[in-house]
């Protein structure tokens, strides 16, 4: 049986230790707060699996719960900072250690959520087989099909792949257009937006927008505004309100103090207490010398430079912890570690 835990969906501006329900993960568990001064971690008591070995159907259905969770909350009128899906912690104590160690960088975002929700915006092509065929009629791509045909060499397979790359820089200039007109319309009563991976040729936009609550009818009319203007041509598909997942999300990073202490004997620092300034100086010259390319004779030089790189990351990973709890400096024992990282 797996050991239960702590699943944290997110954190929200509330010192409240009440309980929201029977919903969530499992449904004969209640999603309840933990507060931590006045803030406080949404969870459940969950079995701690791992989801990065989950298989995508059962990682898709746990992302709904997920969310849904996050959206409920939301509903109750809490701003919520989610965190990343697959987030546990071992118990209460260790719920409010993450929150404690946590606590400034989460106090520095909840204003900029505070009353604020992301709306996503997909826009896709309504007829695409004839954009195909209306960008293939353009003078470039026209001229130069029409040079091959009376080719008497005829149309070889280079040519083919040439119309092909033609065709695609057309029709991305013509969805760029179009992506580039919605997008400054939404922009002009959004605080910020983010650009999403398209995910067909079909798709022009996929932005998430974060707007002010008051200012949702007024997006929702600029979009059907959008949809009137091009209905022809684009359909357009929102979904939301939705937490600001795209702009906010916390990311636990569980660190471990034996590797702190490999990746500073890997850089060879000898001071039990350095900057952050001086890892980077320390990392950029040990990098330096050990680049492949500085070292073509030495088959060992690739991993040397992965490691350097791997003891960077870590450093800067712990000298970010201390950095949340007003540590300027890192301090390589163990119980100022213990203090800092989470």
């Amino acid at each position: 049986m797996m050991a239960i835990g702590k699943y944290i969906y997110g954190i929200i501006n509330s010192n409240t230790h009440e309980s929201r329900g029977p919903y969530g993960i499992s449904a004969c568990k209640e999603v309840h707060f933990i507060p931590y001064q006045n803030i406080a971690a949404v969870v459940i008591d969950a079995e701690m699996v791992d989801y990065t070995h989950m298989f995508k159907d059962a990682l898709a259905r746990a992302l709904v719960e997920h969310q849904k969770v996050i959206e409920k909350i939301m509903s109750i009128e809490y701003s919520v900072i989610p965190m990343r899906l697959g987030t546990f912690a071992l118990n209460e104590a260790e719920v409010k250690d993450i929150l404690s160690k946590g606590y400034g960088l989460i106090k520095e975002i909840i204003p900029k959520i505070s009353d604020k929700i992301e709306i996503d915006v997909v826009c896709a092509w309504s007829d695409f087989t004839s954009v195909i065929k209306e960008a293939g009629e353009e003078k470039e791509i026209y001229e130069y099909k029409e040079k091959l045909l009376s080719s008497p060499k005829g149309i070889t397979v280079d040519d083919q792949m040439k119309i092909g790359f033609m065709l695609k820089k057309a029709l991305d200039e013509k969805r760029e257009k179009y992506a580039f007109k919605i997008q400054d319309i939404l922009k002009s009563v959004s605080i910020d937006y983010k650009q999403h991976e398209l995910m067909n040729d079909k798709m022009v936009v996929n932005h998430a927008f974060l707007i002010d609550k008051a200012k949702q009818k007024e997006f929702y009319a600029k979009v059907e505004d959008l949809n009137t203007e091009f209905k022809e041509l684009l359909n357009f598909r929102c979904v939301g309100p939705l937490p600001p997942y795209s702009f906010f999300t916390l990311e636990i990073k569980k660190m471990q103090f034996n590797d702190v202490v490999w990746a500073k004997k890997r850089l060879e620092i000898l001071d039990e207490v350095v900057s952050k300034d001086e890892i980077k100086k320390i990392f950029h010259r040990q990098a330096f010398v050990t680049h492949p390319d500085r070292n073509p004779d030495r088959p060992e030089a690739g991993k040397e430079f992965d490691e350097i790189n791997k003891s960077y990351s870590i450093l800067l990973d712990y000298a970010q912890a201390c950095e949340q709890v007003g540590q300027g400096s890192l301090i390589f024992n163990e119980v100022e570690f213990r203090k800092n990282a989470v």
